[in-house]
């Protein structure tokens, strides 16, 4: 019992130093490089989504030196597309609820200090009904692994799309932020298709 635990704790130190060390390298990209990157990730994410007829898409808003989806939200209004943003369950502790994001949604901060879309439940959209998923992350790795923050919100939400489906997740990155290989639990939910500013990756 004691070596299990003791590799358990190993492990998880490891993923920690490593969402650490990702999230610094993010973070260090300049202002200029950041716009740059975040219109040529639009620019392809708007390709595969166009190439899957999707006209559902849940995204999220920029945090943390994460990708900014902002030109990405803006050419699928422009495309027609129905765009909906994650909102913490308020009942359900680690699940995500998402409500559809116009120009005009009134958007409130939440405990993680994460700005969403305030709760309305005529605007929501239950996520085996959304086309595609646009999930953030910390770290991906060569076969589609995909590091979050930890919390586990977009593994719930995606525990049954190979079933179903619906909905498709692809993941959004800078591409500083893949690693060599990622250990992953049992929970995680691997990813078919990972975009950023210089690739689409298909697994």
């Amino acid at each position: 019992m004691k070596s299990q635990f003791s590799s358990s704790q190993s492990a998880k130190a490891t993923r920690t130093a490593l969402r650490a060390q990702v999230r610094d390298a993010r973070r260090c990209i300049s202002d200029n490089e950041q716009h740059s990157f975040a219109a040529a990730a639009a620019k392809q994410m708007l390709a595969e989504i166009t190439k899957l007829k999707a006209k559902h898409v849940a995204l999220y808003l920029t945090n943390d030196g994460e990708l900014d989806t902002q030109p990405l939200i803006r050419a699928l209004w422009e495309a027609g597309v129905m765009v909906y943003l994650p909102h913490l369950h308020p009942f359900c502790k680690g699940n995500l609820l998402f409500f559809a994001y116009t120009p005009t949604t009134p958007l409130v901060q939440n405990a993680l200090k994460i700005w969403e879309p305030k709760l309305d439940i005529t605007k929501m959209m239950l996520a085996h009904q959304l086309d595609v998923v646009v999930t953030p992350l910390v770290a991906f790795d060569n076969v589609g692994a995909r590091m979050g923050m930890g919390g586990g919100f977009y593994d719930r939400t995606l525990v049954n799309w190979q079933h179903t489906g619906k909905p498709y997740p692809i993941g959004l990155a800078h591409d500083c932020q893949q690693v060599e290989a990622l250990a992953s639990e049992h929970w995680d939910v691997p990813l078919p298709m990972i975009v950023t500013p210089t690739r689409v990756l298909v697994f």
